[in-house]
């Protein structure tokens, strides 16, 4: 294909794209005169249910086999699987970097002073110990995370998955930098 038929080819594409995009403005501006002169007769004055709050008791996405269930489940405050499982997500996570940051406190505190080698010793084992306990625990909110997706109706509403590796990284990458900057204090 030469340079000018191409050319030729995008200038008749262009045309056409005009012709939709001043259809479609013109449909869109037909309807909207027609909704602004039914509102100005008035015929939407006595509608029924008007100035009461939608209602939405039925979810129109939801399968019909499932409807009564979850309306129960509803009626006596209960949610449906998933939507707990998030919430169980969410309350873990915080619980994690909450431990996080105490143990980033009791870091600080043990190196802000002169301690003996024993109680460093102590220390070291008891770093040791909550990185395994925070491995642990990043773990399980993976595996919930996985369990999460699998029960969740759509994709769109699924969470990222965790790298437990990456965030293990984060949390020891952390501590340690506080580590180095309470020790060159001194």
């Amino acid at each position: 294909m030469t340079e000018k038929s191409l050319e030729e080819e995008i200038k008749i594409q262009a045309q056409k794209s005009k012709k939709l995009a001043r259809y479609m403005s013109s449909t869109q501006d037909l309807v909207e005169n027609q909704i602004r002169k039914a509102m100005e007769k008035g015929e939407f004055d006595n509608l029924e249910g008007a100035g009461q709050p939608l209602r939405f008791d039925e979810n129109p996405y939801e399968p019909p086999e499932v409807r009564m269930i979850n309306k129960i489940l509803k009626d006596n405050d209960f949610a449906p699987y998933w939507i707990e499982l998030g919430k169980e997500i969410d309350r873990d996570w915080e619980k994690l970097q909450s431990d996080v940051e105490y143990f980033k406190r009791y870091t600080s505190i043990m190196l802000s002073s002169k301690r003996e080698k024993m109680a460093l010793n102590r220390y070291e084992s008891k770093k040791a110990y909550f990185f395994s306990e925070k491995r642990r625990e990043l773990e399980k909110i993976s595996k919930k995370i996985i369990n999460y997706n699998l029960h969740c109706p759509t994709y769109r509403l699924g969470r990222a998955n965790l790298l437990v590796d990456d965030e293990m990284y984060k949390i020891i990458i952390s501590l340690e930098t506080l580590i180095e900057e309470m020790l060159n204090k001194d």
